[in-house]
């Protein structure tokens, strides 16, 4: 994307090499930061980073994979975005924990509840793309039905749709020549006409019931959960 939250990626500003190796320079950063740990988490806490890096990775790039596939499941979706977004939550709650020295428990329950909080944060990112208010949101809306990104949203279309619906969704991801607005117009009416929307809100609530249900089994008082609540709120009632 050239915007991202309101504001010029990198790769505008710049370029592609700056970006990169900008990247690059900021990885290394936080492995300098790790060998700050105190030595008797440091392998724990280096394995758990060095395992999610790769993890984020390995999304991004069956997400890139999907864009030109036709036939991404559910399921495969759900693991694209758990790899791609839910564990670098999840990650960074566990490795805090870690170190505030939280049982081995505690620590998996965090772990779960940044999992299944990171699904339901991307759930909403896809709805936004799509039904986002362009001024807030700070990108252009529509960017993934343009790209043929398999969201969950379109995966859900795909497996409803009448064969009349089917076949506009398909004509409409595989022409290589159309006007941007109608290619977005076409496929949200058909979402609209598919009840889609109420169906990804359905199922990030689902992860939404799940995440509060790993943070009760945290077995800390109530009050010091406080923030970890509102970050949920903010996350799951975001508008950008």
């Amino acid at each position: 994307s050239d915007v991202r939250r309101g504001k010029p990626t990198v790769h505008k500003v710049w370029n592609d090499n700056t970006a990169v190796l900008s990247g690059d320079a900021m990885l290394i950063l936080a492995f300098r930061y790790m060998t700050g740990c105190p030595p008797e988490h440091l392998k724990e806490v280096m394995d758990l980073f060095s395992l999610t890096t790769l993890e984020i990775c390995e999304g991004q790039q069956l997400d890139m994979e999907f864009e030109s596939r036709c036939d991404v499941t559910e399921d495969e979706y759900i693991e694209m975005i758990r790899l791609k977004t839910a564990v670098l939550l999840a990650g960074s709650l566990k490795i805090g924990a870690i170190l505030a020295g939280a049982t081995a428990e505690d620590a998996e329950n965090l772990y779960n509840f940044g999992m299944h909080i990171g699904v339901a944060f991307q759930l909403q990112d896809d709805l936004l793309d799509v039904y986002g208010d362009p001024e807030v949101f700070g990108k252009k809306i529509g960017g993934d039905i343009l790209c043929n990104k398999k969201t969950y949203m379109l995966i859900k279309a795909l497996n409803r749709a009448d064969e009349k619906q089917h076949a506009e969704l398909n004509r409409w991801l595989n022409a290589e020549a159309f006007q941007p607005s109608e290619k977005i117009e076409a496929v949200t009416e058909i979402y609209n006409q598919l009840n889609i929307r109420n169906i990804c809100e359905s199922k990030m609530r689902e992860y939404y019931t799940f995440a509060m249900e790993s943070l009760a089994a945290v077995a800390v008082a109530e009050d010091r959960k406080k923030e970890l609540k509102n970050l949920v709120k903010l996350l799951m009632y975001r508008e950008m």
